[in-house]
């Protein structure tokens, strides 16, 4: 599970986002990321037995993310995140292709698994797979809010028109015009900090899987 003093510290984070905070606290960063890899580690054996394409000798510093900041062309320049996020997939936080993630924050935690801003080929194939077999899709979906009412298809990046190749009448064309095909289950912080913290995160990739199928058949 998550410690308290986890999100304690990302909390202070949040508040005092700077170097020089961050180089006084950086034993507590230390300590925070060590609990946040322990519990990857528990989540990724949790998980090859949900998806078999998990590797068993995933490591989980090949997935949990740095909290430093790519700020080069950002117009936020504080320098960390106020979270910690872990992305799984067969290659850990590198996604070739569809997977999970787990995001860690004060304010908000979730559960989010698909593939997000897909390259074009694979947004092709997306595509394709969901104008030849859209019932599986929309099983996948209900499926998924069936297990869990809380969880949601993300629509934020989303096209105002058709994608070329499809007519404005098509009957999902608003599946069609996303550009990320993502599912979000939201937990709630204190969850994390509780005994049956994994049981939580696992029951929710357990309910992404199905949504998680049908993408990687449709790219591979």
């Amino acid at each position: 599970m998550i410690k308290a003093k986890t999100l304690d510290f990302l909390k202070d984070l949040a508040v005092n986002n700077d170097r020089e905070w961050f180089a006084l606290n950086k034993n507590r960063h230390d300590d925070a990321r060590e609990n946040v890899l322990d519990f990857a580690t528990e989540v990724i054996e949790g998980l090859t037995k949900i998806d078999k394409s998990i590797p068993n000798d995933l490591n989980a510093k090949d997935c949990v993310m740095r909290i430093y900041r790519d700020i080069r062309f950002s117009l936020n320049k504080t320098p960390y995140k106020n979270n910690f996020g872990a992305g799984f997939s067969p290659d850990g936080k590198k996604f070739n292709g569809p997977g999970y993630y787990l995001h860690i924050s004060p304010k908000d935690c979730f559960v989010a698994g698909g593939c997000w801003m897909p390259e074009a080929p694979q947004l092709k194939l997306i595509r394709q797979e969901i104008d030849y077999n859209a019932s599986e899709f929309k099983e996948s979906l209900k499926s998924l809010h069936k297990s869990n009412s809380k969880a949601q298809l993300d629509s934020d990046h989303k096209l105002k028109t058709a994608p070329k190749g499809y007519p404005a009448d098509h009957p999902e064309i608003e599946f069609l015009k996303l550009k990320s095909f993502t599912v979000t289950i939201p937990v709630k912080p204190i969850e994390l900090t509780k005994p049956d913290a994994l049981k939580k995160v696992l029951s929710g990739f357990t309910s992404i899987y199905p949504f998680i199928l049908f993408l990687r058949n449709a790219v591979s």
